[in-house]
């Protein structure tokens, strides 16, 4: 019996570097992802195996990029380490219920990112003033209404001028409360 757990116990010590994943060591690496990730060398082997491997993909990410890609990168870290913890947790979150949407809502918002950052800088500004000066309720209030919306009417409104857009807005609203509630057939509630 002590000579079968030996052996056991042998052979387990001989397979488990064949059955443990390989560690990413950082002789391993390539001499391009060692320049890569040169800043962090003297504490690579102190990392843990998941971070070494996601930093290596990034790596290697990184080399695939077009210099411009690779300067929009810079300063999306750069504006990253200027932010404050509660603003890197409030964009984890953001981020964490983003990869949970369907990928027909993550494209939607994809093409409204791309719609706000083609407005003038002004413009955008002065939308992000109004979106901060609005209440929670103000917020609901504005997204409700604008789901409301046929795709048609919302790309009237885009093209309106913000006079005609309040307008047309108040226009629906008293359109909406002048008409009388459609009751079901076969009888009373």
């Amino acid at each position: 019996m002590r000579h079968q757990t030996r052996l056991l116990l042998l052979l387990s010590i001989l397979l488990l570097p064949v059955l443990a994943p390989a560690a990413t060591e950082w002789q391993s690496l390539s001499p391009d992802e060692q320049r890569i990730l040169k800043p962090f060398a003297d504490r690579w082997d102190k990392m843990p195996e998941e971070r070494r491997e996601r930093m290596r993909k990034g790596a290697q990410r990184w080399q695939q990029m077009s210099p411009q890609q690779r300067q929009r990168a810079r300063m999306r870290l750069k504006r990253w380490q200027q932010m404050s913890p509660e603003q890197r947790q409030r964009a984890r979150q953001r981020y964490e219920h983003f990869r949970k949407l369907s990928p027909e809502q993550q494209e939607r918002l994809r093409q409204k990112r791309k719609w706000f950052k083609s407005l003038p800088p002004e413009k955008r500004q002065a939308l992000r003033e109004r979106w901060r000066k609005m209440t929670p309720q103000q917020r609901q209030a504005l997204r409700q209404r604008w789901q409301s919306l046929t795709p048609e009417q919302r790309q009237r409104l885009r093209k309106m001028s913000p006079e005609q857009r309040r307008k047309f807005m108040r226009d629906r609203q008293r359109q909406r409360h002048d008409t009388p509630r459609s009751r079901p057939q076969g009888g009373h509630r």
